[in-house]
């Protein structure tokens, strides 16, 4: 298949490309800056700069273009949020990226669209050691400001499945880690001992980011039209712990532990540190044929300190 990309120079967007090139796919890829046009032609794809939040632009630059399928790994998540403001970037490409990305699919003539959800869309805070399927409902109404993450998710699946001209599925994806984007940032504030934990922390689903990019693969080429699938690995973790073992497995600092009334001032962050979440992947590795190639952290950190060890050699 031919598949139009949007975020491909992003933390999954990376891993994702040399997927798809793998299994013989043909990627087309909307980036922005010069450093993501590079590393997308290292990549074997067919690179497109354009701005998604610029409908007529965007419209324009695809022109000509014929695409099977469109999946779209769109965020603005530089590192990990710590506060609302850190989410509002993102939430606008989850509700006009996505509008202006169907217009995309329909110019193209896309029949097929993968869109990038995930888990904290059922909600953030503790959900008491119950484990949430796709039946759940997606996309609650929120407290304060945290309705504005949510409308957000809602928002793009829900346009998603609405959409008449594409079969549309969501991947509801855990917490990303590893290589490249989605561990650099976390690996850096350990090294700085910049990283603080907190005590007591709730688990949350993270998955590897091979592994959300394989499961991604497995979406646009067995899932169904409608349907949201859960891509976790299988032991949620607390980021405390996570991020414990991932000094260990690195050699550095062990993170300063702090009470989590300290966070406060930092609301995002501290959902996310001391809530509880858990969701069950069994519909995605039925369906789709997947399961994580690394099933759990402990797995994930090995193999991440690996990486980055190698790096440093």
């Amino acid at each position: 298949m031919k598949i139009l990309l949007a975020g491909g120079s992003g933390a999954i967007g990376q891993p994702l490309v040399r997927q798809l090139r793998a299994v013989g796919h043909q990627v087309v890829a909307i980036h922005r800056s010069t450093a993501g046009r590079e590393a997308l032609l290292a990549a074997g794809s067919t690179p497109i700069r354009a701005d998604v939040l610029d409908r007529a632009a965007l419209l324009a630059a695809v022109d000509g273009y014929r695409c099977d399928a469109v999946i779209s790994q769109l965020t603005a998540m530089k590192k990990a949020p710590a506060r609302h403001q850190d989410m509002t970037a993102t939430n606008r490409l989850r509700i006009e990226g996505t509008a202006n990305l169907l217009e995309v699919a329909a110019r193209v003539r896309a029949g097929k669209f993968v869109t990038q959800s995930m888990v904290f869309g059922y909600g953030y805070g503790d959900f008491g050691g119950r484990m949430l399927t796709e039946a759940d409902p997606f996309g609650p109404p929120g407290h304060g400001r945290f309705e504005e993450h949510l409308a957000a998710m809602r928002s793009a699946e829900q346009q998603v499945f609405a959409a008449s001209h594409v079969e549309g599925i969501a991947l509801r994806y855990g917490l990303f880690y590893g290589p490249g984007p989605a561990g650099d940032t976390l690996v850096d504030g350990l090294r700085r001992r910049r990283l603080p934990v907190v005590s007591g922390g709730g688990v949350q689903p993270w998955v590897y980011i091979d592994d959300a990019a394989a499961a991604t693969v497995a979406a646009l080429e067995r899932g169904t039209a409608g349907s949201a699938y859960n891509v976790a690995d299988d032991q949620p973790v607390s980021f405390s712990d996570l991020i414990t073992a991932m000094a260990a497995a690195l050699g550095t600092p062990k993170p300063r532990t702090v009470p989590s009334w300290l966070l406060t001032p930092v609301p995002y962050a501290k959902a996310v540190m001391t809530g509880g979440l858990r969701v069950a992947t069994a519909r995605a590795k039925h369906e789709l044929g997947w399961a994580p190639r690394v099933p759990t952290y402990r797995d994930g950190v090995a193999e991440l300190a690996q990486h980055y060890h190698r790096e440093v050699a």
